[in-house]
């Protein structure tokens, strides 16, 4: 077999298994669709009162809470902060950042109801650097504030 036959097929070899271990030169990130369970506790919670008291439009919350994955571990494995500006009494315009061990996530968009609601993925890093899709957010208890998290990531 002449040598520069059996380089090339050396190099198709490692390409090949580096697309099969998911390698990339480009990105590390995750590619294609993916399901994230998370269950979350609130641990902070302030607002930034504008104007007359009580809710309005302008007002800031800012809410922290620890992620869970409580088949993995009993520790938090991650934190989520929100960043809310009141756009009327109850709507809120909200970003959210997810740290996770691996990466980060941005969600965004706006909320109405505390209970159930849904954001875009905006995008993410590191692992989640091309991360696009949903989040839907369900509220399983009110004291203390506790969710299910629920990430559809499409890319």
């Amino acid at each position: 077999m002449p040598r520069s036959l059996f380089m090339t097929l050396i190099v198709a070899g490692l390409a090949a298994a580096a697309l099969g271990y998911g390698w990339s030169a480009s990105s590390s990130a995750v590619t294609g669709p993916g399901t994230i369970r998370l269950t979350s506790r609130e641990i902070s919670r302030t607002r930034i009162d504008l104007g007359r008291p009580g809710r309005g439009v302008g007002d800031t919350e800012i809410v922290k809470h620890n992620l869970f994955n409580l088949r993995l571990r009993s520790k938090p494995l991650g934190r989520a902060e929100y960043v809310c500006t009141y756009t009327t009494s109850f709507a809120r315009a909200c970003t959210v950042t997810i740290f996770m061990p691996r990466g980060r996530l941005i969600a965004g968009g706006s909320i109405r109801y505390n209970d159930v609601y849904e954001l875009a993925v905006l995008g993410g890093t590191r692992l989640y650097d091309d991360a696009r899709g949903t989040v839907t957010v369900i509220r399983t208890t009110r004291r203390p504030r506790r969710h299910i998290m629920l990430f559809r990531l499409t890319g």
